[in-house]
């Protein structure tokens, strides 16, 4: 599992679409959706600051921990 990504969710409750979180991001949306889904092997965190920035949230809200089972 690791790290499991919740910007489905953050967009949901602030009703904002991805399209228009990329563009006040300023980054394609291509390159959101990979974030969206977990495919993303890296976050800047000027990204990641701006993200939250928009959604007024914490870096807490859109990532999470989850252990992986042996």
């Amino acid at each position: 599992m690791g790290i499991i990504v919740n910007l489905d969710v953050m967009l949901a409750k602030r009703k904002m679409k991805l399209q228009d979180l990329a563009e006040a991001v300023g980054i394609t949306v291509q390159n959101l959706s990979i974030l969206k889904t977990g495919k993303a092997k890296a976050i800047r965190f000027s990204t990641l600051e701006s993200i939250c920035e928009c959604l007024e949230c914490q870096p807490g809200d859109i990532l999470e921990f989850k252990k992986e089972m042996v």
